[in-house]
């Protein structure tokens, strides 16, 4: 059985996946999304900063967002994808379940994972009173005692910013690596208290902090914490391409340029599983540019191929 053949396949339904597919679906393209159903901020009840749905939960924009595209023609599978491949039309993408799907373009909007300090008590409070993003979460835990949990050298900038929302910051430092004596001094300027004693349990009925549990037997109290985990891409299916890939100081992403086209000249990328510092309302932002790059990437195939085409005599 010949296999079908898409004008793009998208891989992941978040904000820019789904922007991605509603842009292509309006444009009359054939379009296949395949989403495992775990965007990076299920484990919030709210967004913030994504103007005109501030407050609205991930879920909702994500159920509008789907009825959007498949309003234009947009395909879904539920699923993750097993690997990519080349072919002569483009990409073969197979999925977990073993279906294979031939595209023109492919687009990976599969977000990162977080993966987290190995700390009791802290997965289990993600998304609520742990946090990681200011912007994001900040305006709910303001003018609280709030704390900084360091998992590396960034996090002086992170202990800066949540510093604007309560004159009560504990920088658990441990996981910053020695500070200088400027950075301490700087801290202190903004009344920020150094505890360097590492952080070694989260106590309390859990989403709410009672104490942190200290290396040295000692507890500190805050109500609410902001950290970070280790950023994993969620790009391991594309391995196999060899794609370019660059450094970065939270870990190794697939090379985009500005439109999220990767090395490959049919792949895409867009959203978190290239730009971790993106929020929603930026991953919409680049899942719209990618979707519009990639209709006019086919819009020229398609009449490329036209003109090679011998014209049909009546």
């Amino acid at each position: 059985m010949a296999e079908e053949l898409w004008d793009a396949v998208i891989v992941g339904a978040g904000p820019a996946g789904l922007t991605a597919a509603v842009m292509l679906g309006r444009s009359r393209r054939r379009v296949l999304v395949i989403d495992a159903g775990s965007p990076r901020n299920r484990f919030a009840a709210h967004m913030h900063g994504v103007l005109g749905h501030d407050g609205l939960p991930p879920s909702e924009l994500r159920r509008l967002g789907r009825a959007e595209a498949q309003g234009y023609g947009v395909v879904f599978h539920d699923g993750t994808v097993r690997e990519v491949t080349n072919v002569p039309a483009g990409v073969r993408v197979t999925a977990d379940d073993g279906s294979a799907h031939q595209a023109r373009t492919l687009v990976i909007a599969t977000g990162l994972r977080d993966d987290l300090p190995a700390i009791g008590g802290l997965a289990e409070r993600w998304g609520k009173t742990v946090l990681h993003c200011p912007y994001c979460h900040g305006w709910e835990v303001r003018n609280q005692h709030l704390g900084v949990l360091a998992t590396s050298p960034l996090a002086l900038h992170q202990v800066e910013l949540v510093r604007q929302l309560s004159d009560q910051v504990t920088f658990f430092s441990a996981g910053a690596g020695d500070l200088s004596a400027d950075d301490e001094k700087r801290l202190a300027a903004r009344g920020i208290r150094i505890e360097p004693a590492p952080v070694t349990e989260i106590h309390g009925p859990a989403p709410a902090i009672s104490q942190v549990a200290l290396a040295d037997g000692r507890t500190a109290s805050v109500d609410a914490i902001f950290t970070a985990g280790a950023l994993h891409p969620l790009d391991e299916f594309v391995a196999g391409l060899d794609l370019d890939r660059v450094d970065t100081p939270v870990g190794s992403f697939l090379s985009v340029d500005r439109t999220g086209q990767t090395s490959h000249e049919r792949i895409w990328a867009a959203g978190n599983v290239v730009d971790p510092g993106a929020n929603v309302a930026m991953s919409l932002g680049a899942g719209a540019i990618t979707g519009g790059v990639v209709n006019a990437r086919l819009a020229k195939e398609d009449t490329d191929t036209a003109l090679a085409t011998p014209a049909r005599v009546s």
